[in-house]
């Protein structure tokens, strides 16, 4: 049997404590408020936020994966095209005449609450870098 096929993949409650350390260190660095992480988050209650952001771990549906997964993507393709670290993180906030954006800044539209406004996000810095 091939070893590699033997391996399992990880399952959601194995990448909840990476995911939620990654997802809360992007949204410091952002300087994003709690109602902002929430938001991104796909507003989850108030007890389940603060238990995920004080504790890295418990039961995470897979939308928040996938939620989380599209802003590490973001951020990635920021400081891929933004050398300096305080542009890539700004950047987030500055207001954008780009129109997917409409003069509102990229996390304008991230906080619009649904999945596929991270992924539009996604996929423009992804054009932006030559990969759309």
């Amino acid at each position: 049997m091939n070893v590699i096929a033997a391996q399992v993949a990880p399952s959601r409650r194995d990448l909840a404590g990476p995911a939620l350390r990654a997802f809360f260190n992007i949204a410091r660095k952002w300087d994003l408020g709690a109602e902002q992480e929430r938001r991104l988050l796909g507003s989850p209650g108030r007890s389940t936020y603060f238990r995920w952001k004080k504790e890295h771990a418990g039961a995470v549906p897979h939308d928040v994966i996938e939620r989380i997964s599209y802003i590490l993507g973001i951020y990635k393709a920021l400081h891929i095209l933004f050398p300096d670290e305080a542009q890539a993180d700004g950047w987030v906030k500055r207001p954008n005449d780009a129109p997917l954006f409409g003069g509102r800044s990229a996390l304008e539209r991230m906080l619009a609450g649904q999945v596929a406004d991270l992924y539009v996000v996604r996929q423009y810095l992804d054009a932006q870098r030559g990969w759309g």
